[in-house]
């Protein structure tokens, strides 16, 4: 199993979408590469995330990638939908570095490859966030979410995809 971190936006939505994923084993919501330790402020730098730990013999970080373009604009800095803010940016972070190169590599193999502004980064810091925030549209299906509700039930079992 392998762990990579998304990032599209308020993490609410793309929560929502990636557990629902072919491969995805679990998710949870968090904040990356910020420069504290704690969620206190403004947060620091961190863009909200998605930890989402996957089975590669199921589904790769190209195909990921694919996943993620579905649910943003790729094209917005620091602002998916109507929220607005660096913690909105849009992003792919880990820890292995082959995974880096993968989603580099689906960027910069599309034509519009020059406009993207979705970070491609290490991750240098994680921090989860706060069981409220946890399959927030999970328990709470009404709450704002930037992503429309078709494809927040694309891939779910049983939907017609």
């Amino acid at each position: 199993m392998e762990t990579i971190y998304l990032a599209g936006g308020c993490l609410w939505g793309v929560q929502e979408f990636v557990k629902t994923l072919p491969g995805v084993l679990s998710t949870e919501a968090g904040r990356a590469n910020g420069t504290t330790d704690t969620l206190e402020g403004d947060y620091d730098g961190y863009a909200e995330c998605v930890k989402t730990t996957f089975d590669p013999t199921i589904v790769t970080v190209e195909r990921l990638m694919r996943y993620l373009f579905e649910i943003i604009d790729p094209y917005s800095v620091n602002q998916q939908g109507i929220d607005i803010g660096e913690k909105y940016r849009t992003g792919v972070y880990s820890e292995v570095p082959h995974h880096l190169v993968e989603a580099r590599a689906f960027i910069d193999g599309r034509s519009d490859a020059g406009r993207i502004a979705v970070e491609v980064k290490p991750l240098t810091n994680y921090v989860r966030s706060a069981d409220e925030h946890q399959d927030r549209l999970t328990r709470c299906p009404d709450d704002y979410c930037h992503i429309p509700k078709t494809l927040l039930e694309k891939y779910k079992v049983g939907s017609n995809r």
